[in-house]
């Protein structure tokens, strides 16, 4: 499934700091920590937790979020469906980099083992 430009341009355009309180919320309800959360975060981008907070005060969009980001060299081992999207089908890198995201705290949120997601050998 390819998105569109629209798609794409949309979600460049969204703040980390709108979308981080769902990501709370939703590895919350299963009974995951947001320690857990900034883990996650910090193993796709290299973001410490400060910073994480730094980028959410800065309302910074995920463009930016993902331009100054340091992907994980394994990152592209994230693969499955997000949000109707195979993730490894996306072609548009930026889009593709949050959904690696959003399939990272999905998995976190479904009680996965850390090892598992953090893609560990």
């Amino acid at each position: 499934m390819n998105t569109t430009a629209h798609h794409d341009e949309r979600i460049a355009k969204m703040t980390f700091a709108s979308i981080y309180p769902h990501y709370v919320t939703k590895v919350e309800k299963k009974a995951r920590t947001t320690d857990e959360l900034h883990q996650v975060i910090e193993w796709l981008t290299g973001y410490t937790k400060k910073k994480q907070h730094e980028l959410i005060e800065q309302k910074v969009t995920f463009e930016k979020f993902f331009q100054q980001a340091k992907l994980n060299p394994n990152a592209h081992l994230i693969t499955g469906v997000i949000c109707g999207y195979r993730i490894e089908e996306i072609e548009n890198p930026l889009t593709q980099q949050v959904r690696y995201l959003d399939k990272l705290v999905d998995e976190l949120a479904k009680g996965r083992k850390m090892e598992k997601i953090l893609r560990v050998a």
